[in-house]
């Protein structure tokens, strides 16, 4: 899969951050998060291992009882339902891979299932 960069496609149900599928396969997929400074990313948890890359901004990261404050090119892993959270500490832009795919973010279902899986 091939995907052209766009400003099109980016869903929000989160006042301050913007989530757009870039592309997926059989086994991962890769997401981009735009968050505005101040906003949260509740605590949750899921099944999928996700790993991340901070492009710009500054960001508060919460993995278990781990607290990491993320600058441009930092990177993680978070293991399948490890309860993990996000706050934008600048206007901030992350690149998160999933695998397997979250069937959650996959542009052919609905995204409002994305936001409830933060509060499990």
């Amino acid at each position: 899969m091939f995907n052209k960069n766009s400003r099109e496609g980016y869903r929000s149900n989160i006042k301050g951050i913007k989530q757009k599928t870039l592309v997926y396969g059989q086994h991962t997929l890769m997401a981009e998060l735009k968050m505005l400074k101040g906003t949260r990313i509740p605590t949750h948890k899921h099944p999928h291992e996700q790993t991340g890359y901070l492009v710009t901004g500054r960001t508060r990261l919460f993995i278990d009882d781990q607290v990491y404050d993320c600058s441009p090119g930092d990177s993680w892993c978070i293991p399948g339902n490890a309860e993990h959270g996000t706050y934008a500490v600048k206007d901030s832009v992350v690149i998160e891979i999933f695998s397997p795919v979250r069937e959650d973010l996959h542009p052919e279902t609905e995204y409002s299932s994305f936001i409830q899986s933060w509060n499990r």
